[in-house]
């Protein structure tokens, strides 16, 4: 059994997706981040950033692993699926992996902060991201152009790359002149497993202010 602490969040999404594409048993425990839960003495035990996912693998003498993509990359090892056993497709998986987590994911984080989250509108900064954000959007499109699939098969790199780009719009970018990346968020959002997983821990199912309010607690 795992125990999967998360949030809805696209990083926390990336585990709970790819728990369901693997379809191993795991124990969701939800953190409210708003209310700091992730600060606590008893999780920072666990995750010493105090961030989400973190997952605790009981089968495995309860290892610990924190990081989302650190996360993804010992599921896919722990199972052999969703990521090539050969070197160089392994290789090629985590490259555009580390181009999400490296890139797509804290660019967006931030357009997110300076776009919705900020009470002040800094219009150079949320510039800054949003050209940002359709440069990295843009890359993904042009690799999606004669491939399904960013990196061979379907895998951990598309789990964790489609969890931070179908949220474009809240991040304030537009993709409708990219077709190729479109077409990709709406195939994976058509698996079942993607389905499920971003329904982990629960549906959001706030209003929009409330959710802003909640997210302007924890950049204080």
């Amino acid at each position: 059994m795992i125990d999967l602490y998360t949030a809805p969040t696209p990083n926390g999404w990336k585990a709970s997706v790819a728990l369901e594409e693997l379809a191993l048993p795991y124990k969701v425990i939800p953190l409210n981040l708003a209310e700091g839960e992730q600060k606590t003495p008893e999780y920072l035990a666990l995750n010493p950033n105090g961030r989400i996912p973190t997952l605790v693998d009981r089968d495995n003498g309860d290892f610990r692993v924190f990081e989302s993509g650190a996360i993804l990359i010992y599921l896919a090892e722990k199972t052999g699926l969703l990521m090539p056993a050969d070197s160089k497709g392994r290789s090629e998986v985590i490259q555009w992996l580390m181009f999400q987590m490296g890139g797509v994911g804290p660019m967006m984080g931030q357009a997110n902060v300076f776009y919705r989250y900020f009470p002040e509108k800094i219009q150079p900064a949320i510039d800054r991201y949003h050209n940002e954000v359709r440069r990295l959007l843009g890359v993904l499109n042009t690799r999606l152009e004669h491939r399904e699939y960013l990196a061979g098969d379907y895998s951990i790199a598309d789990i964790a790359t489609w969890c931070w780009a179908k949220t474009h719009a809240w991040s304030g970018v537009a993709i409708d002149d990219m077709p190729h990346l479109q077409r990709w968020i709406d195939a994976i959002a058509a698996r079942p497993a993607a389905i499920k997983g971003i329904e982990v821990p629960g549906k959001i199912d706030v209003d929009t202010e409330t959710f802003i309010k909640g997210a302007r607690k924890m950049l204080a």
